[in-house]
């Protein structure tokens, strides 16, 4: 039997602004946790790592994703215990053709040409069996050198998926023929889509060998391939990160997989374009209406997370995270609640809140861009208190880990340790502190925080200053290659 080689790879770009306010552009909606104990990327890099059989090899995964989400990335695959994946790191977005090619250079090192199994970050199924199934026909299908995409079979008549049409079926055992791909209907053309049974949704899957992705991007884009091979030339690697070239890839045309490649395969006779049906509970999660349509539901048909009260309302989300929400009387409507932020929208307006973040980025805040509580490779702090002149942060440190060492022009800090061990730089001096003991770091002098024990530490921080603002930081030395 042949064995067929099959690379993962998970897109996990994006900023999800339509699931603000739980998703940020520095915390976006792959990484959070809406159902389980996983967060959606990690649901896609088990469901993947789960393709192996007796004719299928699966290797680490590739993740293609931000710069500034690495060490959210590493953190979470650390969690899962997967084999070690590669980081393919852009410097800004620029959609999702030139990140496949990205993923189609790296596979093909050394000579390889495995099967690409690409997979968006951020969608969801409830049948783990069959969709293993459908990628699995899929791999076997594109190893023969098809190019193969996942059709979603539609319950519902969705306006906001773009869909594709099968020609018919030529033999059981084959995936389907793809006849077109169509744009996002208007509710007339969904429902009509829905009945003719032969559209299916296009759920951003795609199954291809390397070889055979980068020759038809070069056929139909040979700007994006040829700009996209220039900054895989003069990339960098430094351990599990690959950085291509940020001067060549700012100059990469942005386009879409589909625009770029699949839209134009079906009317060629270059490239042989399938389908493999996919029924296993698919969902993208794109907008707070798709939470509610996955997420469990009372015999009122509300969903509820968190510490919430809901009564005399139906069909009704609430999300809280920080404190008790109460809902009277509502229908058809999204609470999201979070420590800096409530949203309150018409479910079937969700698409919207896209306007919101807009709104808040074009008036200079920053509540679309971090939460309250702020991830970093060390740990996390949460702004707890500000005023004039200071601010209060709780702050949580890994066990082994340790901030920069760094000294601030313009503020002053108090430590105050809630549990585990500091271990405190403070100038000249390196001294130890427990539960309830503090120390004062004087503005301008150079110091260092870290954790040398075996639990999280916890401090808590009171800054005071003319200036409070996270840039006011010089830093000498960063284990996570931070320092200027």
């Amino acid at each position: 039997m042949s064995h067929i080689a099959v690379q993962p790879v998970i897109m996990a770009g994006g900023s999800g602004t339509r699931l603000w306010p739980l998703s940020r552009a520095q915390h976006p909606k792959q990484f959070l946790v809406l159902q389980g104990n996983r967060s959606l990327f990690q649901q896609a890099a088990v469901r993947l790592c789960a393709l192996a059989a007796g004719d299928i090899e699966v290797a680490a995964p590739s993740v293609v994703g931000n710069e500034e989400h690495r060490f959210l990335v590493l953190d979470q695959l650390r969690e899962l215990n997967l084999p070690p994946a590669t980081l393919l790191l852009e410097p800004m977005g620029r959609n999702t053709a030139p990140a496949m090619t990205l993923a189609a250079l790296h596979a093909m090192q050394g000579g390889a040409d495995p099967v690409l199994v690409v997979s968006p970050a951020d969608q969801t199924v409830t049948d783990e069996a069959a969709f293993t199934a459908a990628l699995q026909q899929a791999a076997r299908a594109a190893a023969g050198g098809a190019i193969v995409i996942l059709g979603v079979t539609p319950d519902r008549p969705e306006t906001g998926f773009g869909y594709i049409r099968s020609a018919p079926r030529e033999s059981a055992a084959q995936a389907l023929k793809v006849a077109q791909f169509v744009e996002k209907p208007d509710a007339p053309t969904a429902q009509r889509y829905l009945a003719e049974g032969s559209y299916y949704w296009n759920s951003g899957m795609f199954v291809v060998r390397a070889s055979v992705w980068l020759k038809a991007l070069e056929r139909f884009r040979p700007d994006i391939a040829a700009s996209t091979q220039a900054a895989w030339a003069s990339k960098t690697i430094d351990a599990s990160f690959i950085r291509p070239g940020k001067e060549e890839f700012a100059k990469i045309p942005s386009e879409s997989v589909d625009y770029a490649v699949m839209e134009k395969c079906p009317g060629s006779n270059a490239f042989d374009i399938r389908m493999v049906p996919l029924d296993a509970g698919w969902s993208d999660l794109g907008a707070w209406d798709a939470v509610w349509q996955v997420s469990a539901k009372d015999a009122n048909g509300n969903a509820a997370v968190g510490d919430t009260l809901v009564s005399d309302s139906h069909d009704t989300l609430v999300h809280a995270t920080s404190r008790l929400v109460g809902v009277v009387g509502m229908n058809n409507v999204v609470v999201v609640e979070t420590p800096d932020a409530v949203l309150v929208a018409d479910r079937s307006r969700s698409q919207d809140v896209k306007h919101i973040v807009g709104q808040l980025h074009a008036s200079g805040r920053s509540e679309h861009t971090l939460h309250r509580q702020v991830h970093r490779p060390w740990g996390w702090y949460d702004s707890i208190d500000a005023g004039p002149r200071f601010q209060v942060k709780r702050i949580m440190v890994k066990p082994g880990a340790s901030l920069s060492l760094q000294k601030h022009h313009h503020r002053a800090e108090h430590w105050v340790v809630v549990s585990g061990t500091a271990e405190v730089t403070n100038g000249e001096q390196v001294i130890l502190l427990s539960e309830n003991q503090s120390t004062y770091i004087p503005l301008g002098q150079v110091h260092r925080l870290a954790n040398p024990g075996k639990v999280p530490l916890e401090i808590i921080e009171v800054q005071s200053g003319s200036y409070l603002g996270e840039d006011d930081i010089v830093r000498y030395e960063d284990t996570y290659g931070r320092a200027k």
